[in-house]
């Protein structure tokens, strides 16, 4: 037996060693680097400064203005995909006419490349675009989307428009799972609709919840590419995220205040995640 599971651990390594390897090379090994040069003075002299980067980041005002919104937005995002997501798979997951034909909709946004689809978010949102044009005809006054305080309301619906087709894959993944025995019986017994999904739904979508919340928290974290390709490098305040600062320290050259951001931004992601994992691991002891 213990020959037999040797065996088998070689050839598992074997065959994970080509991923790892292009996973050290292309993320870890440049990640430990970028934290080893937010520590430093130059990545040419290399003078160790300890937390004079951080220091000098944290005092920054366009820093805190990149965090502030960053944090934001995905306090208000999130929560706004966790709803949306759950109720269209709620949906979806009826013997409704239309079902198959709306999976197939949800799912095209993470086909369609970003670059070609953002050509069309540009004609609707530009001062003399479509939206605009539809407002003035029903009276309304034309709307600066993506140079006033509308642009934080622009990113959310184009964050929510890529991603939730994803959230809602796995949701449905997780309602299949339940046995229809359960709801048969809540109704037996008398159960609404209204118990039924805060008894049964939900304490079954636990796992599949908490995954959905991770991935949307790091997803809200890379809505870079889609407000740079929309607004610019300098967009508008209220959508100025961490991505622009790092994007613009990086065209500067300015590599501690790069690294010691996206250090500071990893380390944010990272305790969020464990601290959900706390969180469900809290939750299921007190189901069982």
């Amino acid at each position: 037996m213990k020959s037999w599971v040797r065996k088998d651990a070689s050839v598992a390594l074997m065959f994970l060693m080509p991923s790892g390897i292009g996973f050290a090379l292309f993320y870890l090994i440049p990640f430990a680097m970028g934290v080893f040069y937010s520590f430093m003075n130059s990545p040419v002299d290399s003078h160790f400064v300890g937390l004079d980067n951080y220091r000098e980041l944290l005092s920054s005002d366009s820093f805190r203005k990149a965090a502030a919104n960053t944090f934001y937005f995905t306090a208000i995002s999130v929560p706004v995909m966790l709803v949306l997501s759950l109720g269209l798979a709620l949906l979806l997951n009826q013997n409704i006419y239309i079902r198959n034909w709306l999976r197939t909709a949800y799912v095209l946004p993470l086909v369609v490349p970003v670059a070609s689809i953002i050509l069309i978010w540009q004609i609707l949102l530009d001062w003399n675009g479509s939206l605009n044009a539809w407002l003035s005809f029903f009276g309304f006054n034309r709307v600066d989307w993506m140079k006033s305080d509308s642009a934080r309301m622009v990113v959310i619906v184009v964050y929510l428009w890529k991603n939730m087709g994803y959230n809602i894959i796995l949701f449905l993944a997780g309602l299949q799972q339940i046995p229809k025995d359960y709801y048969e019986t809540a109704q037996l017994e008398g159960a609404g609709r209204l118990r039924q999904f805060g008894s049964i739904t939900l304490v079954y979508l636990t796992s599949t919840m908490f995954f959905v919340i991770i991935m949307s928290i790091i997803n809200s974290f890379k809505v870079f590419r889609e407000t740079y390709l929309i607004a610019g490098a300098y967009p508008h305040d209220s959508i100025y995220m961490l991505q622009h600062y790092m994007n613009n320290m990086f065209l500067s050259l300015d590599i501690q205040k790069l690294t010691a951001a996206a250090t500071m931004m990893a380390s944010c992601i990272f305790l969020i995640v464990i601290v959900l994992f706390a969180i469900e691991r809290r939750f299921r002891q007190s189901m069982e």
